[in-house]
């Protein structure tokens, strides 16, 4: 293969290739899924976030003509209400990868679908069906999946690991009315859930949850019914559901790649994975898919150890913040005077949300 491959068709990997397509460097990426479907994770972007995708050609009212422009956040009986630095966007992880993979396509690259990675060795990578690929160059975009040979550290998630749930709220007027133009935090021993609305009126209610609290409860379903009891807000929210709960184990929050080799790019999740509550986990995937992309471009195969310390450097202040309000908002005693606080001086908020944001500046 004489080209950069990228293993990944979310947003840090659609990054990527719209980055390379528009130098016009021979790639191909694999996407394991025959269909865009809609991921767990994701569901707000940041008005960095949004400036990012709009140098990489996607449309902020085609993501979703609304906007979201305050942040709510609910612990022990209490509420602060505050505005956002600038306004963000809430949208699914279905019409966010269809958009950016049909822009990377329209630009010229090479997409294929329902193609498995199995192995990676250095930048050699095996395939589901047997085929081995030894590119110039690996992106390793593959979101909280991990493949055989470049997998994260196992005990990054600590000896009480998180776990994320996804429950599906929506559409629903009353639904809209409750949330509106807000994102939501809704804080809990041991977790807290998040919630925005997206384009088409759904809503995702992503939690992040330590497994000790899961096992306490009995389980997905009996954690939701004693939060919803526990918490008439949240309660009233998951009255909006329906179906299933979607989940992902042992989520490494605050972990990111400190060094890297001649060759492998690392981006999104791969890269750095930020607490869920900071709301920059699709930040994050953009900007280094954009930036990875840039550092190729610029300085080929080589660049990537660069690169991936200088992304591991700018990471540190965001995962750091956004690791300290993850333990106040787990910690109910912490919490609660922290938002207390917090309605005297609802600045703090937004102090706290911009310094959880990734700088988009590219390579």
């Amino acid at each position: 293969m004489n080209g950069a491959l990228i293993l990944g068709g979310g947003p840090a990997g659609a990054a990527a290739a719209i980055g390379l397509a528009r130098a016009g460097l021979p790639h191909l990426l694999i996407e394991r899924t025959r269909e865009t479907g809609d991921a767990l994770c994701g569901g707000f972007l940041s008005w960095r976030t949004l400036d990012t995708l709009a140098t990489l050609g996607i449309d902020a009212e085609a993501l979703n003509p609304a906007s979201i422009t305050r942040v709510r956040v609910f612990a022990r009986g209490r509420v602060v209400d505050a505005r956002l630095p600038r306004p963000a966007k809430g949208v699914s992880r279905h019409r966010l990868d269809t958009l950016m993979l049909g822009q990377a396509t329209a630009l010229g690259a090479r997409v294929e679908r329902g193609v498995a990675a199995r192995a990676v060795d250095g930048r050699s990578v095996r395939l589901a069906d047997g085929a081995v690929f030894g590119p110039p160059a690996l992106f390793l975009a593959t979101g909280k999946h991990d493949v055989r040979g470049a997998a994260r550290p196992a005990g990054a998630s600590g000896d009480d690991p998180a776990l994320g749930l996804r429950v599906r709220l929506g559409p629903a007027p009353g639904l809209s009315k409750l949330v509106g133009d807000a994102i939501e935090l809704h804080l809990f021993d041991r977790g807290y859930a998040g919630l925005v609305l997206q384009e088409d009126g759904t809503a995702n209610l992503c939690l992040a949850v330590h497994r000790s609290r899961l096992t306490e409860a009995g389980g997905p379903q009996a954690l939701l019914a004693a939060l919803g009891q526990a918490f008439p807000a949240l309660g009233e929210r998951l009255g909006y559901g329906h179906g299933g709960t979607d989940a992902v184990a042992n989520v490494p929050y605050g972990w990111r790649a400190r060094e890297g080799v001649a060759g492998v790019f690392r981006v999104g999740d791969q890269a750095g994975v930020i607490p869920s509550l900071a709301g920059e986990g699709m930040g994050i995937a953009v900007a280094s898919g954009a930036r990875a992309a840039a550092a190729y471009v610029a300085g080929g195969p080589a660049a990537a150890p660069h690169y991936q310390r200088r992304l591991a450097r700018d990471l540190r202040r965001p995962l750091g913040a956004a690791g300290v309000m993850r333990d106040l908002a787990e910690r109910p005693s912490l919490a609660s005077p922290a938002l207390a606080l917090a309605r005297f001086a609802p600045g703090l908020i937004q102090v706290v949300a911009a310094a959880t944001r990734i700088p988009h500046n590219v390579w």
